[in-house]
């Protein structure tokens, strides 16, 4: 069993991520919170898979890594017992180190937090999202068989079977309730649809996600409107560029990201400048000095950390009104919503913007404000530090009242997978 952590002694931390095949948001948080940790005299100790390893696997292993990584669940018993740390916290686990790892950790005495990035625990494609529209079909499923009907994961029905037949055993063992000491959710409203899908609503701690260093605000005098992110549709990309049709205005338009929707960049309207990838440094650069940013996603979102760094700049956004989206940037305080998918709604909510540009300016300055009361590194340092003691604390009296019970012991491997 882990021992308590007295006041000012520094914490060791064993930091997990399943890298993805396409870098996201999720890789650059594994990454911050390493350095915030680093930066705050803890020892860390990062172990993260990449998911290029499935090329060279075959279907038949990586549905059973999927399931229950053996190799996993032994390496991970091998590291926790090596390094002793007095927290596991895991990003992402989905499909390499899979939920044996939570196993792995308790047998060795080791408390674990696992961020929600996405809505894996209780939809296969983790996004909650179909056909264009959000979905609830399968929360607070057993068996989210609607996922395998309508192929979510990867337009495929076999691999959108695995998936589900992953979250239905873990459900069965009672991994997602037993296993897992304390979920951290990036929002409010995220937190609330977990609770939906089944978490136990006491171990859901709120805390947002950081940039480790303030970009600093911009005088956003460039005189053009800013999209970043994937080029999907999900992300709402077309709706934009139909709204800009719309606007008949000569605001620029300048996109940054690729995606799937790259093709749209021909035919697109002159003021549309397409800049493909650029450095983070670029990005901040464009941000301090665009006069708003469009953020038209047709899903739920995580914390985007594109809407983080514009409140951090003062760029006034404007968002999608629901989900996350809505809770991170308030209506009429730090933006505008729109409603999504809806391209006349959105060139009148621009066309309102244009013609109102002190209010949009107070509405950056006001994002600025709202990211130094609540989303800076040392305030997310602090909620972090909080959380990994709740969690230890936690941990302890849960073991201690199951040996006072006589009770079995809740790191056990499950019997059927031993």
């Amino acid at each position: 069993m882990v021992r308590p952590v007295s006041k000012g002694e520094f914490v060791k931390i064993v930091l997990l991520h399943n890298h993805y095949q396409q870098a996201g948001g999720e890789d650059n948080v594994f990454s911050t919170e390493a350095t915030l940790l680093e930066a705050h005299g803890h020892e860390v100790r990062r172990h993260s898979v990449h998911n290029d390893a499935i090329d060279d696997m075959r279907r038949l292993a990586v549905a059973r890594a999927t399931l229950w990584n053996r190799d996993s669940y032994a390496r991970l018993r091998a590291l926790f017992r090596e390094e002793s740390p007095e927290i596991a916290h895991f990003h992402n686990t989905f499909p390499l180190i899979s939920p044996a790892a939570y196993y792995a950790a308790r047998a060795e005495g080791v408390p674990v937090v696992q961020t929600l990035h996405n809505y894996r625990l209780m939809c296969p494609n983790a996004l909650l999202y179909r056909d264009g529209h959000v979905c609830h079909d399968c929360v607070g499923r057993r068996v989210a068989w609607p996922a395998v009907v309508h192929a979510c994961y990867r337009a495929s029905r076999p691999a959108t079977a695995v998936t589900t037949a992953m979250l239905a055993l873990h459900r069965m063992l009672g991994t997602w309730r037993e296993a897992v000491t304390t979920y951290i959710a990036l929002t409010e409203f995220a937190k609330q649809q977990f609770v939906a899908g089944g978490l136990p609503t006491d171990r859901i701690v709120v805390k947002p996600n950081a940039v480790s260093e303030d970009p600093l605000p911009g005088d956003h005098a460039g005189e053009f409107a800013l999209f970043i992110g994937r080029l999907s549709t999900e992300k709402g990309l077309d709706v934009l560029l139909s709204a800009w049709r719309q606007l008949r205005s000569s605001l620029k338009l300048v996109i940054v990201g690729s995606g799937p929707l790259d093709a749209l960049a021909q035919g697109s309207p002159a003021n549309v400048e397409w800049l493909g990838h650029v450095p983070r440094a670029r990005v901040l650069e464009l941000m301090r000095q665009a006069t708003f940013l469009v953020f038209p996603s047709t899903v739920y979102e995580g914390f985007p950390m594109t809407l983080l760094e514009a409140l951090a700049t003062g760029l006034p956004v404007i968002v999608s009104g629901h989900g996350s989206l809505a809770e991170i940037v308030p209506d009429g305080v730090a933006g505008l919503h729109v409603r999504p998918g809806d391209a006349f709604g959105l060139a009148a909510t621009i066309r309102w913007a244009l013609a109102h540009r002190l209010e949009l300016a107070r509405m950056g300055s006001r994002g600025r404000a709202l990211f130094l009361s609540k989303y800076t590194a040392e305030q997310n340092y602090a909620m972090l530090a909080a959380t990994y003691q709740a969690t230890r604390d936690r941990f302890i009296a849960s073991a201690a009242q199951r040996t006072s019970a006589g009770r079995a012991n809740p790191s056990a491997l499950p019997r059927t997978m031993a």
